[in-house]
């Protein structure tokens, strides 16, 4: 594991798992307060709060019997923790053993923050007890195996919600993973459509199905994500992000980002970076 910035989840030098564990005293141990950008997955379960987290610039509560998902790329920062206790598991995208759950694992469309089920709870709990058991094992004292085979049956127990149309419906799931794939450089929906073999009315209307949004508009949406992440954890220029994202220069990156959000990247990078 690695992370694009700042590590916060482990001292430097550490050698990584596929899975890990940690507690919420350990990470207010290590975290800077700053914003993070891994490329591993963070799946928190808290049993005490109340705290707060931001995922992708919206503030979640942390408080008891909720669940907090953050993707790879995603740029969070633990802005309260001072008083929540619980675990935090971190994975590669790859070590869930299911195709159930590296499917589910891979969608972007997970919720980053929902409440456990009452009903659910002894259950979920009884998942991580034996996942924190087995990471805590002495290295060469356990099959690498069994971290993420009780991974999965933790995923499965957390059940995170997500759209049930964009794990269903094939033409949704064909776009979102080219759209995923090559967002940087096409802009366009009729390149989506041509790649993929769709004409371009089946590819609208699947996309609105499965979304409530044209195939434009959650290509914009994507560009917009990506483009915040840029200016706000990496610092970027509206110029380097206008390369980055595959505009011909600043002023066309400037006036997207304008008419997607109502403001220029600069004053929005300004007020990110005041917080």
């Amino acid at each position: 594991m690695s992370v694009i910035r700042q590590m916060t989840y482990r001292p430097a030098g550490h050698r990584a798992a596929a899975v890990e564990t940690m507690t919420f005293g350990r990470l207010r141990e290590l975290n800077d307060g700053g914003t993070q950008r891994a490329d591993f997955h963070v799946l928190a379960v808290v049993d005490a709060g109340p705290g707060s987290v931001t995922v992708d610039f919206l503030h979640h509560p942390l408080e008891e019997r909720s669940a907090v998902w953050i993707p790879p790329g995603a740029v969070h920062r633990w802005d309260d923790i001072a008083d929540v206790a619980g675990h935090l598991v971190l994975f590669v995208p790859t070590a869930p053993v299911t195709h159930v759950t590296r499917e589910l694992v891979a969608s972007p469309d997970l919720a980053a923050h929902w409440s456990i089920p009452d009903a659910d709870r002894p259950f979920v709990d009884a998942a991580r007890d034996h996942l924190l058991l087995e990471a805590s094992a002495p290295p060469g004292d356990f099959s690498s195996e069994l971290p993420e085979i009780l991974l999965t049956a933790l995923i499965t127990r957390l059940r995170p919600p997500h759209t049930e149309a964009p794990l269903t419906h094939p033409v949704f799931r064909s776009f979102r993973s080219s759209v995923e794939a090559h967002f940087r450089r096409h802009h366009d929906a009729g390149y989506y459509a041509r790649t993929l073999g769709y004409a371009p009315r089946t590819l609208s209307r699947a996309v609105q199905q499965a979304t409530g949004r044209t195939a434009k508009a959650y290509i914009v949406e994507r560009i917009v994500l990506e483009a915040k992440r840029l200016l706000a954890h990496d610092r970027l220029t509206a110029a380097r992000c206008a390369h980055a994202l595959g505009f011909p220069d600043a002023s066309n990156f400037s006036v997207f980002f304008h008419r997607a959000t109502g403001e220029r990247p600069g004053a929005w990078q300004a007020t990110m970076t005041a917080e």
